[in-house]
């Protein structure tokens, strides 16, 4: 049940991390930010990855088998890394629709779940 309570808290957590590294990119298109300080936005941003944060530190407290959970470290790190991917692409899809997926992107997106299953062998 942790594995599932730290991928769940992990998507989370990364789509939090994504609004924060990339929504304001869409508010200064949209133009609700583009007259802001750039420490305005840098403040805007932190206050969304505060909540990243308030996910992120319990999936690894959870899912670290030194904690009693089923992942080694690096298996949280490849496990992120690809759900990051993930919340990007669809994040980036919903909002910035005007941005498309070419064949490298597929590739290099299969060469990541490619690195879990690595991750994964014994």
């Amino acid at each position: 049940m942790s594995g599932i309570y730290t991928i769940s808290l992990l998507v989370f957590s990364n789509i939090f991390m994504t609004l924060a590294w990339y929504g304001h990119l869409k508010l200064q298109q949209t133009g609700v930010s583009s007259h802001w300080p750039l420490w305005g936005v840098i403040a805007f941003s932190w206050m969304i990855a505060f909540f990243e944060y308030c996910c992120q530190v319990p999936a690894n407290r959870i899912g670290f088998e030194g904690n009693g959970g089923p992942y080694s470290l690096v298996q949280l790190k490849v496990i992120q890394e690809c759900i990051s991917l993930v919340v990007f692409m669809a994040i980036a899809g919903f909002l910035f629709q005007k941005e498309t997926i070419h064949w490298n992107h597929i590739a290099a997106f299969a060469c990541i779940v490619g690195a879990v299953y690595f991750t994964f062998l014994k």
